[in-house]
């Protein structure tokens, strides 16, 4: 906040991500435990070496990193979000299909909400996973249930018009004056709370017969996060020690396996999805409390963003380990993770010069003070289909009900930009401009430097 109380852009970003990480908390204690477990490997890991554990972004932008995860009902609502999104710097980028990820019932797709600028990344790298239910989709919903979800959905008001016209004066002006801004993170906050008001029993059943994501996003007449997700140096000893705890963790580390070359995309993890109290309204009127089992506590490690030939590399090597699980009769976490390693050896390279000459993997450059051209990997910033729609089904109660022989909607990256009626950004282009950049700043301070 500068001097005359005015709130920027990346303020209101970072007070809002610590707004529901403290609202989560709360909520979810076990998330409490994940902060701090996290906090104690990072810890260890600058303890060891602080250069290396540095090599992806500082540590006070680690520890201060979350993505979160919502889900929603409508393209209305993709709009308006993408509004809330907008009044702190957070852009639409990429397209995910989880309906095709996921072996089991996950009727959605998604994009997720992020800075863009390296500066503004760097200054709080806040991610929001967001994703739309798809009841046009006949492999999950009849035409009978989808005219029914959709007029539900359609009475429902999640982002009211106060928080919507604090968001586009925020997005105008590029940040809002102290007290509207103390107002917009009251107001967006609180969209994401868990709502106290009673679910209709009959109505989430019949959905979640469909699918428990369905029913998470179709069945109640709010929204809320779904998890909350801290950044962590060596997600491996993160697990351990959340067991050692006594959490339960799901199966598998999603993505890439632990192993000796270097950390690219993203790894994945998360503790199981916690019995939590809920009220319903039973068909006959009367009310009772049970419990629904949709949060979870996810956790991250990132590495470096790679090529469109170097995801290409990942994309096989992760469809051939599937197959290989199958052939080998594979059904442990550390088999995978050997499967896996096994791939990486064989297709990947062990170093980060292999992976910058065979154009493998984004990095920026500059001069030091010594005229030595040194290299930056590029921190993945994104998101991998196969490992979201991964963590989401660890944490579903049941696969739901997947009718394969019906036609697929036909939902892509130009269906999504229209649904948020703004534009909507290719991770690949953004990666491949701030590498361009930083190799136009570097020749056109220095033109006689030869090409890295």
């Amino acid at each position: 906040m500068n001097q005359r109380g005015f709130v920027e852009q990346w303020q209101l970003r970072a007070a809002f991500a610590r707004s529901l990480s403290d609202m989560y908390g709360t909520e979810v204690p076990a998330y409490t435990t994940l902060l701090e477990v996290s906090h104690e490997v990072n810890a260890d890991v600058m303890a060891q070496d602080a250069d290396a554990a540095q090599r992806l972004g500082t540590i006070d932008r680690v520890t201060a990193e979350r993505h979160g995860a919502i889900r929603l009902g409508t393209p209305t609502e993709m709009q308006q979000v993408a509004r809330v999104f907008g009044a702190i710097g957070m852009h639409p980028v990429g397209f995910y299909d989880l309906r095709e990820a996921a072996t089991s019932a996950v009727p959605v797709v998604s994009t997720a909400f992020r800075p863009i600028e390296p500066e503004e990344l760097a200054r709080n790298p806040f991610r929001v996973f967001t994703s739309v239910i798809t009841p046009s989709d006949r492999r999950f919903f009849s035409e009978d249930l989808q005219q029914r979800l959709e007029t539900f959905l359609a009475q429902r008001e999640i982002f009211g018009p106060e928080l919507l016209e604090l968001a586009d004066r925020a997005e105008a002006d590029r940040g809002l004056a102290h007290e509207q801004a103390q107002r917009f993170l009251e107001l967006a906050t609180a969209v994401f709370e868990l709502s106290p008001e009673p679910v209709d029993r009959a109505w989430y059943d019949e959905l979640e017969r469909v699918s428990a994501v369905a029913a998470d996003i179709g069945g109640v007449s709010s929204t809320h996060i779904n998890h909350l997700t801290p950044r962590v140096l060596d997600i491996d000893a993160l697990y351990e020690r959340m067991e050692a705890r006594g959490i339960t963790m799901i199966d598998d580390i999603q993505g890439p396996p632990r192993w000796e070359g270097p950390d690219v995309l993203l790894r994945q993890t998360s503790f199981r999805a916690l019995a939590e109290p809920r009220t319903f309204r039973m068909p006959d009127g009367s009310i009772s409390q049970d419990s629904l089992r949709v949060r979870f506590g996810e956790v991250e490690a990132r590495g470096i963003a790679l090529t469109r030939a170097g995801r290409d590399i990942y994309d096989r090597a992760i469809v051939e380990a599937k197959q290989l699980y199958a052939e080998r009769g594979v059904a442990t976490a550390e088999g995978r993770q050997e499967v896996l390693r096994e791939l990486w050896r064989r297709d990947f390279p062990t170093g980060e010069d292999g992976l910058a000459e065979q154009g493998l993997a984004y990095f920026t450059y500059a001069l030091d003070e010594a005229g030595t051209t040194t290299r930056t990997p590029i921190v993945y910033e994104d998101f991998l289909p196969a490992s979201a729609a991964g963590i989401f089904q660890s944490n579903l109660t049941s696969d739901g009900a997947k009718d394969t022989t019906q036609e697929a909607t036909a939902l892509d990256a130009d269906w999504m930009a229209g649904a948020l009626g703004r534009d909507l950004f290719d991770p690949f282009d953004l990666y491949a401009a701030q590498q361009q950049a930083s190799l136009d700043d570097l020749r056109a301070a220095h033109p006689g430097i030869p090409s890295p």
